[in-house]
């Protein structure tokens, strides 16, 4: 007892770069016993010996506040102007030198407690279980607390194997408090990679990652609750989109069945990285692969609100599963260090591009990630369509979306404690040509969906609409002692649609099919959305 309180005691004065035989009572150290907590200096500070083992050891932290504000912008939104977080990570870094290098574990846990608006709570944590939701009247959607592993890796000798941050990612919100910016920020992921060296300053990286955290929905027009609970014991809500599987005489689509497309996992990504590190700064290249995989038709499919001309054994027809398509990502970015204006100034430049892998060009990143369309706007006009591909239910082929990011970045120290951070990035997203029209083509037997193709309604809908969304934000921080922040971030963030304009359901949200479709009847429609979001934080490293 006394040893290991002598060992904690050790290992927090140890971090405060105070002498380890500080940490000791009076008469518990023994001359001699090799017991003792020694501090490791050949890994940096606050790494001190675990006791009776080789293993030096640094515990670090952080503790953060932050109260953000975005005005609703609509008359009908949730009313949520105000948003708060409280955040706490526990850092734990043990490393030991082996004759083959040096053997690290390290190991991350976040909690937090976060309120507000949609953009505060992050509705994309509940989505991947990093999270859970308030279930409260006054609660739920504006409350979540959060629990979650965020690192456990282990590094040996090129390999890192665990969960850690995805190789892909070069400049990831290195500045900023809101993650507003484009660009891939996966900082969670289990993974497996290898890298090698093979010059000074050069780096190459294959890495096998676990795709669950890069999968961005296919689009689904609705969803059912199956007959057949789930795993969890409860039926869940399951993506289904329409395929015709039967046709009339005349070679007209009747038969419409729905297609479970929530994405599997079958093969990881792969993910391909080549480095070089500098004086001046360093540059990345980086590549990926990503399958998108559906499920099978389902045997309820004409279950729940539903509709369609039901099978039989006279308009059915043998539909297997929808083959994989195989979506892919280029990104590229420089970081170069400014010291000439002053020390600790960088700039960031970076750009990607991708087919089916949304989520490597970071585009839903703010708007919603891991959701087919969203909007971090309460009572927003339209949302932005996000989904990775779109069933064609005429051949039972996925069709990929593709997407690009730009981000520019710069970092400057006004004084050794005053900094800021300026930054910039504009995204675009559009969906395979024609996969709108046969997204359409089975509008008036499902009701879901963009509209039927030719039609006032089609010309105006949200649904599949190729966007585009721009940004710029910067911060202030003060630092009146060493690892203590005291900042504040605004951003003004853009999305619309590339051509034309969508229904305005802000004004009017009962703006159906056939009310729009009725030419005596006017239409509210809107191009783009304007937002502003100021956030101020308040946070001690240690």
């Amino acid at each position: 007892m006394k040893l290991s309180r002598t060992s904690l005691l050790a290992g927090v004065v140890g971090l405060m770069g105070m002498p380890a035989e500080a940490a000791e009572g009076p008469g518990e150290r023994k001359a001699g016993s090799g017991e003792a907590v020694r501090i490791c200096t050949p890994y940096g500070k606050g790494f001190f010996t675990i006791p009776g083992t080789e293993t030096c050891l640094r515990l670090s932290g952080r503790a953060r506040f932050e109260y953000a504000f975005q005005n609703a912008y609509s008359r009908n939104s949730a009313g949520d102007i105000s948003g708060y977080q409280s955040r706490a990570r526990l850092n734990f870094d043990a490393r030991t030198q082996t004759d083959h290098g040096t053997l690290r574990g390290f190991t991350r846990l976040d909690v937090g407690s976060r309120t507000g608006f949609a953009t505060m709570h992050a509705g994309a944590l509940n989505r991947v279980g990093n999270a859970f939701p308030a279930t409260g009247i006054d609660g739920f959607g504006r409350v979540q607390q959060q629990m979650s592993l965020d690192k456990a890796f282990i590094q040996f000798s090129g390999l890192t194997a665990g969960r850690a941050s995805s190789f892909f990612d070069f400049y990831a919100h290195d500045f900023e408090f809101i993650v507003a910016s484009m660009g891939s920020d996966v900082p969670s992921t289990n993974l497996v990679a290898y890298t090698a060296s093979p010059a000074k300053g050069i780096s190459a990286t294959f890495s096998v990652e676990d795709p669950s955290f890069r999968q961005t929905a296919v689009y689904a027009s609705q969803t059912l609750r199956p007959l057949v609970p789930s795993l969890d014991g409860g039926p869940a809500l399951k993506p289904v989109a329409p395929l015709f599987v039967g046709y009339g005489a005349d070679g007209t689509p009747t038969g419409v069945g729905f297609v479970d497309v929530a994405e599997r996992n079958r093969l990881p990504d792969l993910v391909g990285v080549l480095r070089t590190d500098g004086a001046w700064g360093s540059a990345q290249g980086s590549v990926a692969l990503h399958e998108v995989s559906p499920g099978f038709l389902g045997g309820d499919a004409f279950r729940g609100t539903h509709r369609g001309a039901p099978v039989d054994l006279a308009n059915a027809r043998d539909v297997g599963r929808a083959p994989s398509a195989y979506g892919w990502a280029v990104q590229g970015g420089v970081k170069v260090n400014l010291p000439a204006l002053a020390p600790g100034d960088t700039l960031y430049l970076q750009g990607a591009y991708g087919a089916g892998a949304g989520l490597y060009t970071g585009l839903p990143a703010y708007v919603g990630p891991y959701a087919q369309a969203a909007t971090a706007i309460q009572g927003a006009p339209f949302q932005q369509f996000l989904a990775d591909a779109v069933l064609n239910p005429l051949t039972n082929r996925f069709e990929l979306s593709t997407s690009f990011s730009a981000t520019a970045a710069l970092l400057h120290y006004w004084t050794p404690s005053v900094r800021s951070a300026v930054f910039g990035s504009y995204g675009r997203m559009n969906f395979a040509p024609g996969s709108r029209a046969a997204q359409g083509a089975h509008f008036g037997l499902t009701g879901t969906g963009p509209g039927t193709p030719g039609t006032r309604f089609f010309e105006v809908s949200q649904v599949l609409r190729d966007s585009y969304r721009f940004l710029v934000g910067a911060n202030l921080i003060w630092s009146p002692v060493k690892e203590f922040d005291i900042g504040v971030e605004a951003i003004y963030t853009r999305y619309g649609v590339q051509r034309g304009r969508v229904l305005d359901l802000s004004r009017y949200p009962s703006q159906t099919a056939a009310y729009v479709n009725d030419p005596a009847n006017p239409v509210a429609t809107i191009a783009s959305v304007d937002a502003v979001q100021i956030r101020a934080r308040v946070q001690r490293d240690f």
